[in-house]
């Protein structure tokens, strides 16, 4: 496992534990029924800032009908997430790439920790610039690994080392931190190698601080997922990347290049000991909310047979992933790999 943030993510998990002795000690357990006889207690979800949207978008609107159930949801990152979440310590891990065969998998297990994947909805991998850019429109997935693998550090420097025709002018990079899932699909998608990236960049896990980076610097260049950019479009200008947008229609076709699925985990033991779990999850990925909730926070909703087969996965409470140890979907796409293993 990746060793930047991991004491913020026990310190969260700590914080959770504290509140979760603290409501039981008031007579507000951690699940159960409230005396009105509708369901109450807390879940905590921690992982991906860019799945955090669309969690929250499901948790408000929950709470709403449901306001005795208290949801915490943080955005730490797909790699806290997963520490927290295969330590047994939170209820669902928002991911933005598939649980890690070698490390976060074999965690799980140790721990007893069995989870249901759930795809959620569809992300484009947003590479934007400041709107004061008004020479670049375009960029290659060649180019962005020139830019970004680890060789390019400290000699990559100017935006016309990338392409010719771009200015002799400083290039700043702005990019999610090493914990973040998007992290993890940016570098095995543009460069190769899972993890390998310069380092020589504006980091964060929170990609709110990455568009505002952004925004803020005429040189920057950064990525981060859609909603970000859908939410700041007077702010920031999204290139194509091999001559196309990351248009709604292009990201859940794949004909995008750096489209990919967003994902919950939900775990059993948690189902079984919270009636809160089962009842928001429930909520969450139904045929009526799961649409309205992705596009209230602008991420692409799954094509409808997609989503009835993720929604056949929570209804059948099929554990494990559909993922391959290369990180390939079981059968060649998702929606065959989740026929499979129902």
């Amino acid at each position: 496992m990746k060793e930047a943030g991991r004491s913020r993510s026990w310190l969260v998990a700590g914080l959770l534990l504290a509140l979760s002795l603290a409501l039981a000690a008031c007579g507000g357990g951690a699940s159960g029924q409230n005396d009105g006889g509708g369901v109450s207690g807390q879940i905590a979800v921690e992982g991906s800032s860019t799945v955090l949207p669309i969690t929250q978008a499901a948790a408000e609107a929950f709470s709403q009908e449901n306001p005795d159930v208290k949801i915490s949801v943080g955005g730490a990152g797909t790699g806290d997430g997963f520490e927290a979440f295969c330590a047994g310590e939170t209820h669902i891990s928002d991911a933005s790439r598939p649980i890690d065969p070698e490390e976060e998998i074999p965690a799980c297990e140790e721990n007893g920790v069995e989870y249901i994947e759930i795809p959620v909805a569809f992300d484009g991998l947003s590479v934007v610039v400041n709107p004061q850019n008004d020479f670049a429109s375009d960029i290659t997935i060649e180019e962005l690994k020139k830019l970004w693998e680890p060789a390019a550090e400290g000699k990559i420097t100017q935006w016309s080392q990338v392409r010719s025709e771009w200015p002799d002018q400083e290039i700043a990079l702005y990019g999610p931190g090493t914990q973040s899932g998007t992290f993890d699909y940016f570098t095995d998608e543009v460069v190769g190698e899972e993890g390998a990236s310069r380092s020589d960049y504006q980091a964060s896990e929170d990609d709110n601080v990455l568009v505002q980076g952004v925004s803020g610097d005429p040189n920057a260049l950064g990525y981060f997922g859609v909603s970000y950019y859908e939410t700041n479009r007077d702010s920031l200008k999204a290139l194509a990347v091999n001559g196309v947008k990351p248009a709604t229609e292009a990201i859940r076709s794949g004909e995008y290049p750096l489209s990919r699925p967003l994902f919950i985990y939900v775990s059993t033991k948690a189902i079984e000991d919270n009636p809160a779990v089962e009842e928001f999850v429930d909520f969450y990925v139904s045929e009526e909310n799961l649409n309205r909730i992705v596009e209230q926070a602008r991420y692409v909703t799954l094509p409808d047979s997609l989503a009835q087969e993720a929604r056949k996965q929570w209804e059948d409470r099929t554990t494990g992933t559909v993922y391959t140890e290369d990180g390939e979907p079981k059968g060649g796409d998702l929606e065959s790999a989740l026929q499979q293993s129902q």
